[in-house]
């Protein structure tokens, strides 16, 4: 099915995938199809940062003394690692079989591996066995997770309006940090209700059978969707890739190393800049559980606040220059954050964990759309795939444990931030030569 010279044409051109249907259908998807899309990342995410969030509690229940944080932290950085592989295989299934094939496939998948973790013995029922049972869901969790964004960000691009991709791929992550909002508030209110033998006996199940019914609502949702209009039009005109994995390596090496950095980027913000704070403040001991736990919510408000601002805005300036702008206060800022939120006064932990989460908030907006622009419509989800997805698995996943290692070994409060401005260093010369990919701001250079 594979037709060569028309995907040689778009692969030229990653920002402009062709979207004409054929005689009678719409190019562009109904608001309930990318309503639907858009918000069930909620589910992705609260998952993931609720597991940061109740790493201190999860430790006491599944593991021994010691070294239980960092096994825990550990257990997050190894799930990750299997978000690239789940990514190929959800990713191959998207692209020859439809978006909408691959977000149902992944939201089964999640579904159960959250409804198993919930259901868990612990290590006080049957021993070291319990952390190893936690440690395999995780896995199932990372490899179903790694076909979810970069699904649902591809089906929403080529599903939105030329000139308002960048807010409605925006969205996406705007409604994965609502789900990171709600872990953090569903969290909280259950370590803050619950004494610590009630929190430890079966309290901390609460949080996860609430994951596994929300996914479920989602996975409902899912079945009403339409196929993207880009798949559609693949179909049609025989364009759809045999092989996603090889045309991609094929023909978009580019592409792939841009997305990994804008993705190094946004992975190392948020992951360390917001998952993590809530166990370096506990770390550190400048805030108690249920207090970081709070301040993470705040922090989660405004990101959603910020988002699809940062989205219209990389509509209107470009992709470009908002993320060279981010990626230099990504070099800037976190170092003296970290440095303000490791002092024993309450007072600065707040200024400095929003700082950080409007930073990363603004990054993860733009990087939504910026990254799915670096590929034509055939071989998208591969693409995304090999760049976004491994830079996440790194960049995201190890992060949180390497910045925890580094902080029991060298007490430096400010050594979290040293390592996003590393990362931020690394990545602002790629982005800085990279192509413009904004519809709108590409048709006003054309016009010029």
């Amino acid at each position: 099915m594979t037709h060569e010279p028309a995907i040689a044409d778009v692969s030229s051109q990653p920002g402009r995938t062709r979207m004409n249907e054929p005689h009678g259908a719409s190019p562009r998807l109904p608001r309930a199809s990318l309503a639907i899309a858009a918000f069930s990342t909620i589910v992705e995410w609260y998952d993931f940062t609720l597991y940061l969030y109740l790493a201190t509690v999860l430790s006491r229940v599944f593991f021994t003394a010691g070294d239980s944080i960092l096994v825990t932290l550990g257990g997050f950085a190894v799930a990750y690692l299997m978000r690239p592989v789940g990514a190929m295989v959800f990713g191959h299934i998207g692209d020859r079989y439809g978006r909408r094939q691959t977000m149902l496939a992944s939201m089964t998948l999640m579904t159960f591996a959250m409804l198993a973790t919930a259901l868990l013995p612990t290590h006080a029922r049957i021993g070291p066995a319990a952390g190893a049972l936690l440690l395999a869901i995780r896995c199932i969790m990372g490899f179903s997770v790694g076909g979810e964004y970069t699904g649902v960000v591809a089906y929403l691009l080529e599903g939105a309006p030329e000139d308002r991709r960048g807010l409605i791929a925006s969205l996406a992550a705007a409604a994965s940090e609502a789900g990171a909002l709600l872990a953090a508030a569903v969290a909280a209110l259950t370590v803050s209700a619950m004494s610590e033998e009630a929190l430890v006996s079966w309290g901390w199940r609460i949080p996860f059978l609430v994951g596994a019914g929300l996914a479920a609502a989602i996975l409902l949702a899912r079945a009403t969707m339409r196929e993207s209009p880009e798949f559609e039009r693949q179909r049609v005109r025989g364009t759809i890739p045999r092989n996603p994995l090889r045309h991609s390596l094929a023909h978009h090496r580019a592409g792939i190393v841009r997305g990994f950095a804008i993705s190094a980027l946004g992975s190392i913000t948020y992951y360390v800049g917001i998952t993590y704070v809530p166990v370096f403040l506990t770390s550190t001991r400048a805030i108690d559980e249920a207090g970081a736990l709070w301040l993470a919510t705040i922090a989660a408000v405004a990101v959603i606040a910020v988002t699809p601002f940062v989205g219209a805005l990389s509509d209107r300036w470009g992709r470009k220059p908002v993320l060279a702008g981010l990626a230099i206060l990504s070099a800037a800022l976190p170092i003296a954050m970290f440095g303000l939120m490791g002092t024993s006064a309450h007072a600065y932990g707040m200024p400095g964990a929003v700082v950080l989460a409007l930073v990363a908030g603004g990054v993860s907006a733009v990087a939504a759309a910026a990254t799915a622009e670096q590929f034509p419509g055939e071989g998208r989800l591969s693409g995304l795939a090999f760049g976004v997805t491994s830079a996440t698995a790194i960049f995201g996943g190890l992060a949180p444990y390497v910045a925890q290692l580094l902080l029991e070994r060298t007490g430096w409060a400010s050594v979290p931030g040293a390592m996003i401005a590393i990362v931020a260093c690394a990545v602002l010369p790629i982005v800085l030569t990279m192509p413009e990919t904004a519809p709108r701001r590409l048709a006003r250079v054309n016009r010029a």
